[in-house]
């Protein structure tokens, strides 16, 4: 494999606000990323609302599940093909897509004590359409070996994000979020967990009162008035205080449960309950930093939620002392970074190498993640 190799990473998070693609190669010790294009692709209104529906039981499930997962196919080849026009690469210079597919099940360690997790994907597909081979389903390898299958991005900021000298973490706020802690010694520690909801429940209350797939910029919340009772109520859920490794999706936080933390808080203006949700957000974050990490000096946000300025304000009123920002500042813009990670793990499982860290995820030790579908 020639070490200037291309790789293009697909991502489309719980946010399910569509398909990020990025063609990219790393340097030696894939220290350093060269990002050659990047291009967003938003999901048509039918499939979001059929891959939201999925993430719960319902009537003739196995059959729409895979009929989506072909229509996600179809538009992450869409987006293949436009970040490949952006980036004036032909398909031959790719050596493969790293895949990640629709999250709409997360249950790992339930049951059988190992559990699943489960991304809708037609990757057989998508190599067809692409004429690029394609690496997919990175998580279950290491749910097989007991670990949680994610979060899998810790190992690729750790790659990229890490600066010896200085204790740094990232946060990528998307559906749910996700800390990645990278102490003063560079790389050669990290750690990693979810830690609470990220824009999943902010968006149910933009959809909900303001018909909107998402409050823009957080302004319609920056309006109104955080009810502390309600906060308390909300920081009270026990997945906050357990200990990593640890993950979480939409099984843990969706309408359902925020319906019966409402509850007994009927009279509340939707506008305050989104800014209490919106501090939700941030206090749980900022708490798990504090209590995991408390020698931070620098917090990089990435994942949509960095625009959401109302989210913002309210990490730094959180942690005093800590320099918060975008990852834009260590020169891979927020919305690069996912899929840029995805792309790593396909050039990881290219080249035989481990992809999960193995204190972020729990497993039993290191392994190659992915399937190879040739084109």
């Amino acid at each position: 494999m020639p070490a200037e190799a291309w790789y293009i990473g697909l991502m489309s998070g719980t946010s399910l606000d569509g398909v990020d693609a990025v063609v990219a190669r790393f340097g030696a010790g894939c220290a350093a990323i060269e990002v050659a294009g990047h291009q967003h692709l938003p999901f048509p209104a039918a499939l979001r609302a059929e891959l939201l529906a999925l993430n719960t039981a319902g009537e003739n499930e196995l059959h729409r599940a895979a009929l989506a997962a072909n229509q996600l196919a179809r538009v992450q080849a869409e987006a293949v093909h436009a970040v490949l026009g952006a980036s004036g690469l032909p398909p031959a210079q790719i050596h493969a897509v790293g895949s990640h597919g629709q999250t709409v099940r997360h249950r790992p360690g339930e049951f059988d004590g190992v559990g699943y997790t489960l991304q809708l994907n037609q990757p057989a597909l998508l190599a067809e359409l692409c004429g690029i081979d394609v690496v997919a389903d990175f998580r279950s390898r290491d749910v097989a070996a007991g670990g949680q299958g994610a979060p899998l991005v810790p190992a690729f900021h750790a790659q990229v994000f890490a600066q010896a000298g200085q204790a740094r973490a990232v946060l990528n706020i998307g559906g749910i979020s996700n800390l990645t802690l990278l102490p003063a010694d560079g790389a050669q520690s990290v750690r990693g967990f979810d830690c609470g909801p990220g824009n999943a429940l902010l968006d149910h209350g933009a959809a909900l009162h303001l018909g909107q797939a998402y409050d823009a910029g957080g302004a319609w919340g920056a309006r109104g008035q955080v009810d502390e009772a309600l906060l308390q109520a909300l920081m009270a859920e026990p997945f906050l205080s357990l200990p990593p490794p640890k993950s979480t999706g939409r099984d843990l936080f969706n309408p359902a449960w925020l319906a019966q933390r409402l509850a007994p808080f009927a009279g509340l203006r939707p506008v305050d309950v989104q800014a209490s949700l919106a501090e939700f957000t941030a206090r749980a974050a900022a708490s798990a930093l504090r209590a995991s990490a408390p020698e931070t000096q620098a917090l990089y946000v990435c994942g949509g939620g960095v625009f959401n300025l109302d989210v913002m304000r309210r990490l730094q009123a959180c942690l005093p002392g800590v320099q918060v920002g975008s990852t834009e500042a260590l020169g891979l813009p927020p919305m690069q970074v996912e899929a840029a990670a995805f792309a790593w793990l396909a050039r990881a499982h290219c080249c035989r190498e481990p992809g999960q860290r193995t204190e972020v995820t729990g497993a039993r030790g290191l392994r190659i993640l992915g399937a190879l579908y040739p084109a």
